[in-house]
């Protein structure tokens, strides 16, 4: 059944106009009056939902049940992403939402490539919370994550968290999964360096401002590698596969 988010009051019995994306979309695929299709809201479960009207400009649903589904992990898992090279956040943050990120958060570091200003950052934050929308529709979140402004790293690094930081670093001593073997399932962020990664003096500051340092094994990940593997390490050692 077709998913979409409707960013709206989803009430039982009502009969709802569906926003405008959404109801091109459903033109393309050329669902008709009748179809059924699951929308959700960000607040929680989804509903079914029946097409009432579906016109050239506009496309029209009754809400019918209520289904109290989740598919969140069990514990918050931040990805803090220094920005890389092209057109790779577009697909990091795809297969994060897939794997059950609940934040995002994209960060300037000194080895970044790519620099956005003030209004070229704007509009890819739209674009990628586009993205966020678009991958939890495909792999049936109800839950949309949350998506911060570009950051700073330096500024970002010193900022105090209520849960643990952990800076992905092949200098790192231990790795994450040895160290996640020994915690219990926690909220975390997980910091990840460009494609150089993070400069010697970013990653001191980081572990000066508490974050854990910790490697992803013996071998080097790229950048587009490491965030995913390191929620897919969690989600094993944690639960939630």
């Amino acid at each position: 059944m077709p998913r979409f988010f409707c960013p709206q009051p989803l009430v039982a019995g009502t009969t709802i106009a569906l926003p405008e994306a959404v109801a091109h979309h459903i033109q393309v695929v050329r669902l008709a009056p009748g179809d059924l299709i699951t929308l959700f809201n960000g607040e929680g479960g989804e509903v079914q939902a029946s097409l009432v009207t579906v016109a050239k400009r506009s496309v029209t649903a009754e809400i019918q049940t209520h289904v109290a589904r989740e598919a969140e992990l069990p514990y918050a898992v931040t990805l803090a992403q220094a920005l890389p090279e092209a057109s790779k956040m577009d697909w990091i943050i795809e297969k994060a939402i897939e794997l059950g990120a609940a934040g995002i958060v994209p960060l300037s570091a000194q080895r970044c490539v790519v620099r956005l200003s003030a209004e070229r950052a704007e509009k890819k934050l739209a674009h990628w919370q586009g993205i966020i929308v678009s991958a939890s529709e495909q792999c049936g979140r109800n839950r949309l994550a949350q998506l911060a402004p570009l950051q700073d790293f330096n500024h970002w690094s010193r900022q105090q968290d209520l849960h643990k930081r952990i800076i992905l670093t092949p200098r790192a001593e231990q790795s994450l999964a040895d160290w996640a073997r020994h915690q219990p399932p926690q909220a975390i962020t997980v910091m990840v360096g460009p494609e150089g990664g993070f400069s010697e003096a970013e990653e001191k500051a980081a572990l000066a401002a508490g974050a854990i340092g910790l490697a992803m094994g013996p071998r080097i990940l790229r950048t587009e590698t490491a965030g995913l593997t390191a929620l897919t390490t969690l989600a094993a050692l944690w639960g939630g596969m």
